[in-house]
């Protein structure tokens, strides 16, 4: 199967496959993880594959990331007060781990999207929130594709 895909995939120019993955990596739910893994079973070298999935990924990240920033700057304008009780234990919940830890391992429940969408909501800076996101998206991007790597190195023996 493997074999195959590979052959399908050798019959694409390079360019449309590097611009596949990193479309692919863009959407939620497939993320640098998965779309490194589809990189490497494509036959990809690793190293452009996990790229272009992290790059794929972190852009489609920052527009979230970005576009929640805005809209809760509109619709927190000339706005006060604490919120609904649901909303301060949520947000209770968020300060107890931190931009760090929601961005590090939050992808392992939601996409780097949503949750760095929801932690822009929180009030969290737009701009640390990208920095760990960035970083989150690095390491899981790297995780999975070696992983990919190294499973279809032995699929293949």
């Amino acid at each position: 199967m493997i074999d195959s895909l590979q052959e399908f995939a050798g019959n694409i120019p390079d360019w449309l496959q590097w611009a596949g993955i990193l479309l692919v990596s863009a959407i939620p739910f497939v993320e640098s993880y998965f779309g490194a893994v589809i990189g490497v079973a494509i036959g990809l070298h690793p190293v452009v594959a996990i790229l272009m999935a992290i790059i794929g990924n972190v852009i489609s990240m920052l527009g979230f990331v970005y576009g929640a920033g805005a809209i809760r700057d509109k619709a927190t304008k000339n706005k006060e007060g604490e919120g609904k009780p649901k909303r301060q234990r949520l947000k209770r919940m968020f300060d107890k781990f931190g931009v760090p830890g929601v961005s590090l391992l939050g992808q392992t429940l939601l996409p780097s999207q949503i949750t760095s969408s929801a932690m822009v909501g929180f009030g969290a800076n737009r701009n640390v929130v990208a920095f760990w996101q960035v970083i989150s998206i690095i390491l899981w991007g790297v995780l999975f594709g070696v992983l990919a790597t190294l499973g279809i190195e032995l699929a293949l023996r």
